[in-house]
């Protein structure tokens, strides 16, 4: 199983940036996916999950209405894209395999950074 992030960068307060993750070894269309951060000196805090059909989604508060997630299940990847970044937003961003449906990662990428500027 492997899931690999790209798209992580600097950009200013306000800008945008899309984040991919590239999956292969398990059957992507099939699997809930998630994106979770961790802020310097932080936790790791949950982002956004999407279901196996892409019709559902759901959010952590802070990114309600800026954060958008995606997914491309002819591509096996998996997207966010972000908006309206703010300084708080800085952190590596790891997308993650969830376990049968139990909001639990089984498998994790390596991650990319995220770095807005104020």
């Amino acid at each position: 199983v492997q899931l690999v992030e790209s798209g992580g960068g600097l950009v200013e307060a306000g800008g945008s940036l899309t984040l991919s993750c590239a999956v292969s070894g398990f059957t992507f269309s099939t699997n809930w996916m998630h994106w979770v951060r961790q802020s310097p000196g932080k936790g790791l805090e949950w982002v956004a999950t999407i279901h196996s059909d892409g019709d559902s989604t759901f959010y952590t508060d802070s990114v309600k209405g800026r954060f958008t997630v995606s997914r491309d299940n002819a591509k096996n990847t998996l997207y966010l894209q972000m908006h309206r970044l703010k300084p708080e937003d800085t952190a590596v961003y790891y997308c993650g395999k969830d376990l049968f449906g139990y909001y639990v990662v089984e498998y994790w990428g390596k991650g990319t950074l995220v770095t807005v500027s104020s």
